[in-house]
């Protein structure tokens, strides 16, 4: 066969197909192809997982949770789960495909880098190798560490488990390393002296090969080959694969083992041939290529790149380069065995082209398998005489040995080597030809000498060809032997062929070598089954009943799941029937049974024990099979079909267990678990009363007391009931079903829930596991009855409760409020909500204890939301930023507590779309939406997002409502009970009188007196209190303080002025001073009290509604006062009967008490200066530590010597005052400092 001259090799740059929707991403780290072939997974710079569907070439999900690049991923099917594993900066996070959930919370799995992940071929364990200088395993059932870290000495860039996972081989930038990862873990060998140049680049890439006996390593920038090893000698195997100019970042080997593909930084994937080492295609990103992958078909390759893209591109046909020139239905017909069809297929190219010396080749074949040797040598010869050729005297050389004559074989096939033109694929193809064909003429011996000598005189070639010759002509060797009743010559030839094929079943040998398929009609796909099968046979035929048992261990041990069914139908069936057939006595063949059950029995313990359940489940069904069992046998097939959620097959075995045994609780118990795993609750709550009344019968005292760490169901929904009373104590009395749409009382409400699956869930599970009782009660409850909170604005024909009473929502005429009701209710339940609650319709109005309680707890309600939508509905679509501000709704009273309160909240347009198209889960983590309000109402981004209730700040809360409109008046003072934390009585009527009783109770339980300071009218409720909310719009009156060294200058003066006594006196004077009383709309007010001596009107132009007057007052400099009164004209020439008095209110926090006093102050919630006055700025500042009491005593006299915020009162009848209002605030300030002392009068004051 002549080979064509080489030709170089464009690069491809336009992929197949490409993975799009990535382009927004970022630079793609590490991909991987699920083992089912529909998806796979791709990690990115953006710390992004991404799941695609292969078919479709379309993202499916993007997955976060890591905090750093994710390096790395890799991918295993486990039991019943597709499990993803992936890395970024040192830690490890496990996924499940199906759900995108994580398994895991995130694993700190090392201190730097982890460059490499990969599973075991089973799934069941992760190795992590990292920068650390370590590999770790972790176990995939438990997510714990599996014994000690691998200590490799040097940085780690890639582990690989071998294909049958008994090895580990690991990549640092000193060495390759080869670990046994099972049993003692130790380095069984290592490639230092042989590795690469210069380690300098970022990866170190490793392959195994599907046999498991060679390793493929890639290189750096200094030396960009790739190497071959034998794992067992540590040395190289031929010479290194050149190509690539840069570093090369991944290998790949498709599943049949002829091809490599790698990914490097010089742009470029190539595609080698494993044979001959050679490129035959490459592949050009525009970009440098990170990672790569073969479709599990392998008809495609899958890479990543730092051009933010993925590539899928197509592994050229001429890849698989068969030998033999056969058309493709032709081809197919053979290997199926249609050789009828395949004869007539070639007929009909023969008779249209009488010269196709390729289709009488192919003929001949097709005749020699159907055993037409005259026919087959005729079809040759022809093929020869027409032109000579590659193909055609192989078949004639096929031809004569199936006649028997040998030399005129041999003569044909030298000839067929004539045109192989050097070809080290075609020669060795040609030889094994040979070898197989003297096979066939009897010449069995030489024919097996021909392929050892072929397998070591070609390393370089396809040596894993000559295995699988090797091994199918033992088998037919001991098919020969069987015949002839030589049963331990059989063993011995099927335990060559086991040896040689291979130590695992899943090796893919079939498509790879389909031309001996084609040649021979071997079946290569079952030849590792079909060997252990006839090698356990043919022991038990030469009754070697031990290594018989063993060799039928090996193959239940090495088969894989797709084999595993019919090992196990056929050790059952035709294996058990040979044994009763055999010339032995039945207590042999019995023993012989008993034997192997016992031996799969302990052999399932083992998988159990470590957590491989479904090799378990195959270990213990055999065991079954094979020999009668106890109820012991069944309960553990149970446990592992339970724990691979098998329910109904692990209740067949629970029954099982209770007709063997029924007095045993443990059948029930069984039972119990897998009713509940079938979701069928109300089933296993039955099941668990029963095995609770066989363990209160049973007669061991032992398992009596078993029943104690049960819970039974009534005890169960006692403990349910409780949970639920507390978790609706901070929800609405009525809330909307979004599922069915109507609206419900609390009744109604729990009734719904305990006919739902999720409670008879939480019973079921909550009786047996009682150590997670309570924990998994709040939690399923309160996932349960989580609601949805609606802030809005009202708007006209809004649906009122009695309107949706006992109907449907979704099923009313859609006009008006009822859009808005239906709308939101399904965005609650598109935001997985049942409950959601409209202060339109969700209270009776018409009920006065229903409507007190709703507004007394209504920011209760809207902080334990699980969610509150806000409903702008004058903001159009795509509205740009500012739109909030400008709302209406950003205008009204009540939903200040409502945007305050809730921790999660989401701002819905007019279309119910998403505020500035943002979708993150919380608005309130949204810097641009939180900024936006900040600017609009005065409160700051960090109150807005963490606001406490409380009375702290009193006078900034009402300055933060002050502009806010509500409809009726009482509602500006009740929309505020929930920010202070206070419950009072509503009283619908009342008008001004609510802010009054508001305010009266902010003083009362706090102290706090920053709620006396505003400018404009009073209150008829008390003189004390502003007439409306707006009086709190300007700031607060805020004096400047000394600076700490003025205030040390000022106490130097007045140690040569004040004694020390004065000084304590006056201290102590204040200090005990009580807080402020407010009861029953009169205020008792600790002042410092000065005597006003006159006043005057000063006659300034245009003063109609307002008046200034100057005023003068005992120890004070004289001052102005502007207000809307007109007071009476007096001085001490002209005095007057009622006594007026400019006061100083007493504010604690001029004390300057010791930190741990003040700290035990602000412990107390209640306490009079958890929300006094703010401090002055030098108050704030580092001030002075441990002073003398004297110090402390001269500070404060400075202090009370500054200007201060005063109130001017007048004298009533009774002996009380009233506060004068000012339309400005009143500033006033001792004359002497030095004389405080003496002059001040210090009383407590009553103020109506």
């Amino acid at each position: 066969m002549a080979e064509e001259a080489e030709q170089p090799i464009i690069p491809k740059t336009e992929p197949t197909q490409m993975f799009e929707d990535h382009e927004n991403t970022d630079t793609v780290l590490a991909l991987a192809v699920f083992p089912d072939g529909r998806q796979m997974v791709t990690g990115s710079a953006d710390r992004m997982l991404c799941l695609w569907d292969l078919k479709d070439h379309i993202m499916l999900k993007k997955i976060e949770g890591h905090r750093g690049r994710v390096r790395a991923v890799a991918v295993a099917a486990s039991q019943d789960r597709q499990l993803i594993a992936s890395a970024d900066n040192g830690e490890v996070i496990f996924w499940d495909r199906d759900t995108g959930e994580s398994l895991t919370s995130t694993i700190k799995a090392h201190s730097t880098y982890i460059r490499s992940l990969d599973f075991s071929p089973d799934g069941a364990m992760l190795a992590t190798g990292s920068m650390d200088h370590t590999v770790k395993l972790w176990n995939t059932e438990t997510w714990q560490q599996q014994g000690n870290p691998i200590n490799c000495n040097a940085e780690v860039y890639s582990v690989r488990y071998s294909p049958s996972g008994e090895l580990l081989a690991i990549a640092t930038n000193s060495d390759i390393q080869i670990w046994n990862p099972l049993g003692t873990r130790d380095c069984i060998a290592h490639f230092k002296d042989h590795m690469h140049k210069l380690y300098v680049g970022i990866t170190l890439p490793l392959a195994w090969m599907p046999d498991g006996t060679r390793l493929l390593s890639g290189g750096c920038r200094l030396d960009p080959t790739i190497r071959e090893w034998d794992i067992f000698t540590g040395q190289q195997v031929g010479d290194p694969w050149k190509g690539h100019k840069h570093d090369i970042n991944a290998l790949a080997v498709n599943s049949d083992g002829t091809l490599v593909a790698s990914a490097s930084t010089d742009h470029h994937v190539r595609l080698w041939q494993l044979w001959d080492r050679k490129t035959i295609a490459i592949f050009r990103h525009s970009s440098l290529v990170r990672c790569i992958a073969f479709s599990v078909d392998g008809k495609h390759i899958i890479s990543g790149s730092d051009d933010k893209k993925i590539s899928k591109w197509t592994v050229p046909e001429h890849a698989a380069c068969d030998m033999l020139t056969i058309s493709t239905r032709a081809r197919n017909a053979c290997i199926t065995g249609d050789l009828s069809k395949a004869e007539e297929l070639l007929t009909r190219e023969i008779d249209a082209v009488a010269n196709n010396y390729n289709s009488y080749a192919n003929r001949s074949f097709v005749m020699s398998r159907k055993h037409n040797w005259d026919h087959a040598l005729h079809d040759a010869s022809k093929s020869v005489d027409i032109q000579p050729s590659f193909t055609g005297y192989i078949s004639q050389g096929i031809a004569l040995c199936g006649i028997k004559q040998v030399r005129d074989a041999i003569k044909a096939f030298d000839l067929a080597s004539m045109f192989t033109d050097g070809d080290i694929k075609a020669t060795h193809f040609l030889l094994l030809i040979k070898a197989a064909a003297l096979f066939n003429a009897d010449q069995h011996e030489e024919a097996m000498m021909r392929i050892q000598e072929l397998a070591k005189a070609c390393p370089s070639a396809d040596t894993r060809a000559c295995w699988i010759v090797k091994a199918y002509l033992h088998v037919q060797l001991g098919n020969h032997a069987s015949d002839e009743a030589r049963h331990s010559d059989a063993a011995n030839h099927f335990t060559a062929a086991v040896n040689t094929s291979g130590s695992s079943s899943k090796l893919a040998i079939h498509s790879r070598y389909e031309d001996f398929v084609v040649l021979f009609g071997w079946d290569l796909k079952s030849l590792w089954e079909t060997a252990n099968k006839k090698r356990c046979l043919a022991l038990l035929q030469a009754n070697r009943l031990g290594e018989a048992l063993e060799a039928h261990r090996y193959m239940m041990d090495k088969c894989d799941e797709s084999t595993k069914a019919n090992c196990l139908d056929w050790s059952t069936g035709k294996f058990s029937v040979m044994l009763i057939t055999l010339q032995s006595s039945p207590a042999l063949h019995a023993d012989f049974k008993q034997r192997c059950s016992a031996l799969y029995h302990a052999d399932g313990d083992a998988a159990l024990s470590a957590s491989d359940y479904g090799k378990a489940i195959t270990l213990y069904s055999a065991a079954i099979d094979l020999a009668v069992t106890c109820d012991t046998i069944f309960i553990k097939r149970s446990k592992a079909k339970l724990d691979m959620k098998l329910w109904e097959d692990a209740l067949l075995d629970a029954q099982k267990v209770i007709e063997l045994n029924p007095s045993s609780h443990i059948g029930y118990e069984l039972k119990h678990a897998a009713l509940h795993g079938a979701q069928r609750y109300d089933a296993s709550i039955d099941a668990f009363q029963t095995m609770l009344l066989q363990l209160e019968n049973a007669p061991e005292t032992q398992t009596r007391q078993m029943r104690q760490q049960y819970r039974s169901p009534a005890e169960a929904e006692r403990d349910i009931r409780e949970v639920i009373h507390t978790q609706l104590t901070n929800t609405p009395l009525r809330l909307l079903d979004t599922t069915t749409g109507l609206l419900c009382d609390r009744e109604a409400q729990i009734s719904v829930f305990k006919t739902s699956t999720e409670y008879k869930e939480l019973v079921s599970s909550t009786i047996k596991h009682t150590h997670l009782r309570m924990e998994r009660i709040v939690e399923v409850v309160a996932t349960y009855f989580r609601c949805v909170m609606l802030s809005h604005r009202w708007e006209e024909k809004e649906p009122l409760m009695q309107d949706i009473q006992d109907k449907i929502v979704y099923e009313l005429e859609a006009v008006g409020g009822i859009v808005k009701l239906q709308s939101f209710c399904r965005i609650a339940r598109e935001a997985r909500c049942r409950w959601a609650w409209m202060d339109t319709c969700c209270i009776d109005k018409n009920n006065n204890t229903e409507v007190q309680e709703s507004l007394n707890s209504m920011f209760v309600w809207y902080r334990h939301s699980a969610l509150t939508i806000v409903y702008l509905s004058d903001v159009p679509p795509s509205s740009k930023a500012g739109a909030l501000a400008k709302s209406a709704w950003n205008g009204r009273g009540w939903t200040v507590q409502e945007f305050l309160a809730p921790k999660v909240i989401l701002f819905y347009q007019s279309n119910w779309t998403l505020y500035l198209d943002d979708h993150s889960p919380n608005h309130k983590e949204s810097n641009a939406i939180m900024q936006e309000l900040e600017d609009s109402t005065g409160i700051d981004a960090g109150t807005l997002t963490a606001f406490r209730p409380g009375m702290t700040g009193a006078r900034d809360k009402l300055q933060w409502v002050s502009t806010r409109i509500t409809t009726l008046p009482e509602d500006v003072a009740y929309s505020l009970f929930g920010i202070f934390d206070i419950n009072l009585p509503v009283i619908y009527g009342e008008k001004q009188n609510a802010l009054g009783r508001l305010l009266q109770e902010i003083v009362a339980q706090s102290g706090d007196i920053t709620a006396l300071d505003w400018v404009g009218k009073s209150s008829e409720f008390n003189s004390c209190l502003p007439a409306s909310i707006t009086s709190y719009e300007a700031a607060a009156c805020k004096l400047s303080s000394p600076s700490e060294d003025e205030i040390q200058t000022l106490i130097s003066m007045l140690r040569n002025e004040v004694t020390a006594d004065e000084a304590s006196k006056l201290y102590t004077l204040l200090s005990n001073l009580s807080a402020p009383r407010f009861a029953h709309r009169r205020l008792h007010l600790p002042c410092m009290v000065f005597r006003v001596t006159e006043v005057r009107r000063s006659h300034a132009r245009d003063e109609q509604s307002c008046f200034t007057y100057e005023v003068k007052a005992d120890g004070l400099h004289d001052l102005s006062i502007k207000t809307g009164e007109k007071l009476i004209h007096f001085s001490p020439a002209r005095p007057i009967q009622k006594t007026v008095l400019l006061v100083r209110p007493w504010n604690r926090h001029l004390l300057e008490l010791p930190a741990d006093d003040m700290q035990s102050i602000e412990d107390d919630p209640q306490s009079v200066e958890d929300v006094v006055v703010p401090r002055s700025a030098s108050q704030n500042e580092k001030g002075p530590v441990d002073m003398d009491s004297h110090s402390r005593a001269l500070r404060l006299i400075v202090r009370l010597g500054q200007p201060f915020s005063a109130f001017l009162l007048m004298q009533q009848r009774g002996g009380e005052y009233k506060r004068i209002a000012s339309d400005q605030d009143i500033i006033a300030q001792v004359k002497d400092m030095a004389s405080v002392h003496n002059t001040m009068d210090v009383r407590p004051l009553e103020i109506l």
